[in-house]
């Protein structure tokens, strides 16, 4: 009987809010910083192979392709990459490279000649044009070289 007598007041808290939990990536469809590579292999010599190997993987694991133009990637210091006209498919991945190169559907350049990720700590920030928060991902020195989120 407790579990009936619930049910009507979570109805309720559903009608008021639009759902049960929402969490920021949810109200993005599913999109969420997945993966970051902030420390590049070798020795740091702001070669471009070396910048691109320094990366934040985008991924929308919602059901419904997301738009994500005007969508700021930014580090704890404010550098920013605004994406442009990107959408992200429903269960797709974007990386988001720190040097020079060609932009195509998974990958995007901020065409940077210096890194952006601190090897130490940082956090990478995802939000919407509008300066809605999506999501974070914070790392230490813990964190050899790259952390999932």
């Amino acid at each position: 009987m407790r579990i009936r007598a619930a049910l009507p007041a979570l109805a309720g808290a559903v009608a008021l809010t639009g759902s049960i939990l929402s969490t920021p990536a949810e109200a993005a469809g599913g999109v969420t910083i997945h993966h970051v590579w902030f420390d590049s292999p070798g020795s740091d010599t702001r070669s471009n192979a070396s910048l691109n190997a320094e990366w934040v993987q985008i991924k929308n694991s919602g059901s419904a392709t997301v738009s994500l133009k005007g969508w700021v990637l930014k580090d704890a210091s404010n550098h920013k990459y605004v994406f442009p006209d990107v959408a992200i498919g429903a269960g797709k991945t974007v990386k988001v490279r720190t040097g020079k190169g060609t932009d195509t559907t998974s990958t995007k350049y901020q065409s940077r000649r210096a890194y952006v990720w601190n090897n130490t700590s940082d956090t990478a920030t995802l939000t919407k044009a509008s300066g809605t928060k999506v999501d974070s991902c914070a790392w230490t020195t813990r964190d050899p070289s790259d952390t999932y989120c």
